[in-house]
């Protein structure tokens, strides 16, 4: 049987060179006190700069740490997969290394749990050092996205949160491509508690998701868990039949009243309204196909380059894909 730790914090890095140390101090004070057995996972996300070094330096004098390097950058959800893959134990503590959200409420985490949660998740109550224009954005996609989504996803909510190992092993059993982690544990079910916190500055560094990469998310995470966009086409085809109708109405009208009707105006709106309506279902169409065509290639989620723990030299990991679900195997 295995042997398994209390708890494994899992956190997914890239370029974090800055934080990675003082992320890994704080995480040891939080939890080593109760829990002197627990496992923390840094997963190096192909990050460009010494990251995957003070990580391996970490390894190489704490025997709880365990060090993943990957081979290329996979993304936030893929290199938290990878990481919670890796993980051993009962519990597993998701936490990002810019410690934006606090170590220190590992220990209320476990308690809400000990009242038999499966899953506690941290909301916002207040994020300090964002721009405006983040935490206006942010608040928009969580509401459209509890709007569209055919699961009840907690707005104001990240990666930020505690797992039982029962709700880990369904979640990795989960075989998409196009990952959207909270909106995957939300549909899991099981007893999910709230815990609000107030989220801090990064402690160095900058952001990590520019628009751009905001927007796939986004994207990700609505043709992920809802169908309702494909919906759009049958409203925008209503819409367009109603106003052509009403044209055909005037028309006849004009035609029977001897009214001569300007052509070219009433033709070049009603083109541009439709060609547009069009365009826009088309791309919301392309969005799924895309995913289908991902999902169809069966291509591996990640791969791992190198292992290390237990104060080891970092291991070369041996990886085999077995089944038609794509799942990974690691030989280490």
């Amino acid at each position: 049987m295995i042997q398994r730790p209390p708890v494994s914090v899992v956190i997914p890095c890239y370029n974090e060179e800055e934080v990675i140390v003082e992320t890994h101090r704080r995480v040891s004070a939080a939890c080593r006190v109760a829990w002197p057995e627990c496992e923390i996972v840094m997963v190096n996300d192909g990050s460009s700069d010494s990251t995957w070094k003070w990580i391996e330096s970490i390894c190489a004098k704490d025997p709880q740490a365990v060090g993943v390097n990957l081979f290329r950058n996979h993304g936030h959800e893929v290199a938290l997969t990878a990481g919670l893959t890796v993980a051993m134990g009962e519990r597993i503590f998701i936490l990002d290394a810019d410690l934006q959200d606090p170590p220190e409420l590992l220990p209320d985490m476990m308690k809400m749990m000990d009242e038999g949660s499966d899953v506690v998740y941290g909301v916002r109550r207040k994020r300090e050092g964002e721009t405006w224009f983040k935490l206006q954005s942010s608040k928009l996609f969580y509401r459209m996205l509890r709007q569209f989504s055919d699961v009840d996803i907690p707005v104001d909510t990240g990666d930020f949160r505690l797992m039982s190992r029962r709700a880990l092993d369904i979640f990795l059993s989960m075989p998409e491509r196009q990952r959207f982690v909270r909106g995957m544990v939300s549909w899991i079910g099981l007893r999910q508690v709230p815990l609000p916190y107030d989220r801090h500055a990064r402690f160095a560094g900058r952001s990590k998701y520019p628009v751009t990469k905001l927007l796939r998310l986004a994207t990700d995470a609505i043709t992920g868990f809802s169908i309702k966009p494909l919906k759009v086409a049958t409203y925008l085809g209503a819409m367009a039949g109603g106003i052509a109708l009403l044209s055909l109405i005037y028309v006849f009208w004009s035609f029977a009243a001897g009214v001569a009707v300007p052509g070219w105006s009433s033709l070049m709106v009603m083109v541009l309204l439709l060609g547009s309506a069009q365009l826009f279902v088309l791309g919301i169409i392309g969005e799924y196909l895309g995913q289908i065509f991902l999902e169809s290639k069966r291509r591996p989620l990640f791969i791992i380059d190198q292992i290390c723990r237990e104060g080891q030299p970092p291991k070369k990991v041996d990886i085999s894909f077995t089944g038609a679900d794509g799942n990974v195997k690691l030989k280490i």
